[in-house]
């Protein structure tokens, strides 16, 4: 009887070509010159090497920067609001004031002068040597009013403080929000050694992400 040619469990004949090639060993694909393999394994490994090599100084250069360059920071609360918002990231060049000192204007993180262990980030409002009053929530440094024109009518605050004259190396910061910021119209003037580095990028939320 002829098999069903579409039946899948029909066996075929046996050709002499496919006998040949079943009793024929197939070339090893691993049989090759032990010394070929051997250059092959070096170069991996070096290839290895060289990789954690250069993670490592990424690695390195990155502790550096982190810790005498520049700082990554988050955003706590709206005392820099509308300018900075709660859960900002920043970046923060430590640098900056090794070089240079802290200019008006400014945006600077700093240790809490009350208890170093925070950090709050403010503008300079003036420094050394300036005459620093409040009159009505309206700033004036040394009897000049200064331009505010970042802090919205409603952030605005009536207090008034001073005049005060602001001692060598001391300067004198208030939050954008003036009346939800602690700055130093509550407590006092902070030493240039309390503050950290100037507030370079928000790099957080990406599409507010500025450089100041």
């Amino acid at each position: 009887m002829f098999a069903d040619p579409g039946d899948e469990t029909t066996p075929v004949p046996m050709t002499a070509a496919d006998a040949l090639a079943r009793e024929t060993p197939l070339p090893m694909a691993i049989e090759q010159d032990p010394a070929l393999v051997m250059r092959r394994l070096e170069v991996w490994r070096d290839e290895f090497f060289a990789w954690v090599r250069t993670l490592a100084s990424a690695a390195v250069y990155a502790t550096l920067i982190v810790t005498f360059g520049f700082q990554v920071a988050r955003v706590e609360g709206l005392s820099m609001a509308p300018t900075l918002a709660d859960q900002d990231r920043l970046i923060v060049n430590k640098l900056q004031y090794r070089l240079t000192s802290p200019q008006r204007g400014d945006i600077v993180m700093l240790y809490y002068p009350v208890n170093p262990d925070k950090s709050f980030v403010k503008r300079v409002i003036a420094e050394n040597g300036d005459t620093v009053r409040v009159v009505d929530g309206r700033v004036y440094v040394n009897d000049v009013p200064m331009r505010d024109d970042f802090v919205p009518a409603e952030y605005r605050s009536h207090d008034d403080w001073g005049p005060q004259v602001i001692p060598e190396g001391y300067y004198f910061v208030m939050g954008d929000h003036r009346n939800n910021s602690l700055d130093s119209r509550h407590w006092g003037f902070v030493p240039k050694k309390y503050i950290i580095g100037k507030v370079q990028i928000r790099w957080w939320p990406v599409p507010t992400a500025r450089v100041f």
